[in-house]
């Protein structure tokens, strides 16, 4: 980490402010945003340079426990290859839970769905390796993140809010990217990352990503492979949770010069998870992804750089409910059945950057994607794969952006940006309703719209203090998902369904934020309140078959945000804490928002000296009595209040060399029984009880050995 004095030139803060926005932008295009100071030292890309010169031995990466701001609040940047606590990640919501402002609807040990700021869905925009990514299940038990490996790649960036446009439609929450960047060789050589975790009910992962190159080419593969048992909570009592997974990404890249990339990927993945909150379970979570990718630099003085991507996706996903159970007799689904879904997605991509003058920097391009999701199933054990594929929908969206910096002076930047999206989607079930026997009235049915979007912010560093501060509003223009489309029983009142009635959301935000930053403390806040039109709400009532869901619009209230404090009091020891609050209501009826996530915080300590370190984590989760039965999103819904509890985790770490670094952790050292409130509820049928949010691990011991050459 590159410290700055409060006191450095004008001018270095301004290139190095040039220099940030051209490292976010690696992925796409140069992100417009460029502050003063650099990353808190509780998360960061690269192991930190200690601050005062005695530290200058220490090459101790710090276990990411609370992660920070990348310069300031509206971003986080954090590298998914460190050691983290609690256990290291077995998606991509599990990895984003240590982000304040994050939590995640749990069913069981894996494949949770990220929520940011209490939102959920689509409106959260996650992009992995320049691809948009989905699922396929109707009811996200194949959630986005579920196919994403947080350690086969080099970082994520968060960025909250509706402040950027130039990563995809309807990101009103955020977006969340998570990169793959693979610098040019210099000389042949090779790069390696690997490690191996082992713990607590079975746990065990091997990763693996290695980079062999010259400076014209490189070949690069990520490998992953995690797999645990059900675990046991608090109590004692077994939750179950048995997942395995495995991933393989390859990459061919020809750099001819320092300038010019041209990379082809493709990659695959495959896995089983069961449910303690789910019916059914997951057998199949198959991922196939192809891509081709160009990036041009330094092309003129106007024309800066040219990047274009094409790419194709397909996962499938199988549930069923006699793999990784009994069928229940006393349920509704009494027999063996199965349903195999799956989504096919190709997309493509291209941006330019121009320098148009001095302090004018704009990224500007178009991007578009198309979706088809097909299913089939049967009764009996695996006749489903006899059966044709039935499609179930098609949907689209092609957009185009722009996104325009300008740098008023050395100490304050205008940011502005706009995109114009036209999405559709058309309605491919020939039979729908329950159990899909009667004819759909919307049949071939199609429907489309023209969405606009855009944000304005503006950066200030303050010459007195080391003091960043920002002001943006936002507006994001949402198109309903194939989840809020084609998931639900029933649209809102008077609509044949939802296919027909569910509207696009229209989500106004103010996001303001600051920091400061001196040589041993550093102090954030980021602040949203945003009013919503057309929330897209669900609401579940008891059936003969279970519950049944209607989904509906309404306007909403939210508000809330994240701070935090890193303090370096002695030079061995490091002090980071955060707090994060969500809050919403629906402004039609005058009641809570539901599956909001209540009050957190965060405390996390470290102890350095040499080669070793020691530390911990105390997440504190205050009571929420916020909720309001039966209603939620696609996947849950409010059960009623829910308890606080506090967990405590420990963790040591020692570094064996300049390659190899071992870290051990205890998560939940006391044992805590706690569920959190976001959680499914179990599944009666699996001898779980209804209606009870699915209880968390209890105390959990891990080993993890990292090498890196």
């Amino acid at each position: 980490m590159t410290v700055f004095s409060p006191r450095a030139p004008q001018a270095r803060r301004r290139a190095d402010s040039r220099h940030l926005s051209q490292r976010l932008g690696s992925n796409v295009s140069a992100l417009a945003i460029s502050v003063l100071s650099p990353t808190l030292a509780v998360a960061q890309t690269a192991p930190p340079t200690p601050l005062p010169a005695q530290e200058a031995a220490v090459q101790l990466a710090p276990v990411e426990v609370v992660a920070s701001p990348l310069t300031t609040p509206l971003i986080v940047l954090t590298d998914p290859k460190a050691a983290r606590q609690p256990l290291p990640a077995s998606d991509g919501a599990d990895y984003l839970k240590t982000i304040p402002g994050f939590t995640s609807i749990r069913s069981g040990g894996t494949n949770g769905d990220p929520v940011l700021r209490g939102m959920f869905g689509s409106r959260l925009n996650l992009v992995a390796n320049g691809l948009p990514t989905l699922g396929a299940c109707p009811a996200r038990m194949d959630a986005p993140s579920s196919y994403i490996a947080p350690e086969s790649y080099d970082k994520v960036t968060v960025i909250k809010g509706p402040q950027s446009v130039v990563y995809g439609p309807g990101a009103s929450a955020g977006t969340v990217l998570f990169e793959r960047v693979t610098p040019r060789f210099e000389r042949p050589g090779m790069r390696f990352d690997g490690s191996v975790v082992g713990g607590s009910f079975g746990r065990n992962d091997q990763n693996v990503d290695m980079t062999v190159g010259t400076p014209t080419g490189y070949g690069r593969v990520s490998a992953n492979h995690a797999h645990s048992q059900d675990y046991r909570d608090g109590n004692g009592n077994t939750v179950p949770s048995q997942w395995d997974k495995w991933s393989t990404d390859a990459a061919l890249g020809w750099t001819p010069d320092e300038h010019t990339r041209v990379e082809l990927s493709a990659g695959g993945g495959d896995g089983y998870a069961r449910y303690a909150g789910r019916s059914m379970d997951g057998v199949r979570f198959r991922r196939e992804t192809f891509g081709l990718s160009l990036d041009k630099r330094h092309l003129g003085e106007v024309l800066e750089r040219i990047e274009a991507r094409v790419y194709y996706n397909q996962v499938e996903h199988v549930m069923d409910n006699y793999t990784l159970r009994a069928p229940d007799p006393t349920s509704g689904m009494p027999m063996p059945m199965a349903a195999d879904v799956r989504r096919r997605t190709f997309g493509a991509r291209t941006a330019a950057t121009l320098r148009l003058a001095g302090d004018l920097k704009l990224v500007t391009g178009v991007d578009a994607q198309a979706n088809w999701l097909d299913s089939r199933s049967a009764m009996g054990r695996q006749n489903y794969g006899d059966q044709p594929w039935d499609a179930q929908a098609m949907m689209w969206n092609a957009g185009t952006f722009g996104e325009l910096t300008w740098y008023a002076s050395d100490v304050s930047r205008v940011i502005g940006g706009a995109r114009l999206d036209y999405a559709g989607a058309r309605d491919k079930r020939a039979m729908a309703g329950d159990m899909a026997e009667l004819p759909n009235p919307t049949f071939d049915d199609r429907r489309a719209r023209v969405l606009p979007s855009g944000f304005m912010r503006y950066e200030r560093d303050l010459a007195s203090l080391p003091v960043t501060w920002y002001a943006g509003i936002g507006h994001a223009q949402r198109y309903p998902d194939y989840w809020e489309l084609f998931s639900a029983d029933a649209g809102p009142a008077g609509s044949v369904n939802a296919f027909t009635a569910v509207q696009p959301e229209k989500t106004t935000q103010l996001d303001v934020g600051a920091r400061y930053k001196s040589a041993r403390f550093d102090a954030w806040l980021s602040a949203y309140a945003g009013y919503v039109q057309n929330f897209i709400l669900f609401n579940y009532a008891p059936g003969m078959m279970g519950p049944t869901s209607q989904v509906s619009n309404v306007n909403a209230q939210i508000m809330g945000g994240e701070a935090g404090v890193s303090w370096r009091p002695v030079a061995p020891l490091r002090v980071a804490t955060s707090l994060a609050y969500a809050w919403g209501r629906n402004a039609s009826s005058g009641a809570p928002l539901p599956q909001m996530p209540p009050l957190e915080a965060r405390l996390g300590l470290e102890y350095t000296r040499g080669a070793w370190s020691v530390g911990g984590l105390w997440r504190v989760v205050a009571p929420q009595h916020r909720y309001t039965l039966g209603e939620g999103n696609v996947v849950g819904q409010d059960f009623g209040p829910s308890a606080g509890f506090g967990v405590l985790s420990l963790h040591t770490q020692y570094k064996v060399s300049k390659a190899v670094q071992i870290s051990v952790g205890v998560d939940n050292v006391l044992n805590k029984a706690y569920a959190e409130h976001l959680n499914l509820a179990g599944n009666a049928g699996f001898g779980y009880p209804a209606n009870v949010p699915v209880m968390e691990p209890g105390r959990t011991v891990w080993l993890r050995a990292g090498v890196k050459l």
